[in-house]
């Protein structure tokens, strides 16, 4: 997994590659300046980061299906002596690994 400074380094470049990006600010169309471009760095290296390090969660969340769908899988799996409900999960935790 790379470093928040290693995707800041990567963000610069596309950045740079972007150049030049313009701002509105009251109707008034700008050039970013050199603060600005450092935040535009700044925020998309957060978000990127973010995405590396928290990703799997939301990925999990959504792959897991609701509380009354997995409810439904308990129930049925106590009826029908089976074990659909932790496979499923165990399913979801190995396809969306949580980093090291």
């Amino acid at each position: 997994m790379a470093t928040l400074e290693e995707i800041q380094e990567e963000v610069r470049a596309e950045v740079e590659l972007e150049k030049p990006l313009q701002k509105s600010i009251d109707g008034v169309v700008m050039d970013l300046d050199d603060n600005d471009y450092e935040q535009l760095i700044i925020d998309r290296a957060d978000a990127r980061y973010d995405i590396q390090q928290n990703g799997w969660i939301e990925d999990r969340l959504q792959a897991y299906g609701s509380w009354q769908q997995q409810l439904d899988m308990i129930y049925w799996d106590g009826v029908n002596g089976t074990t659909t409900w932790a496979d499923h999960i165990a399913e979801v935790k190995a396809n969306n690994p949580k980093p090291t």
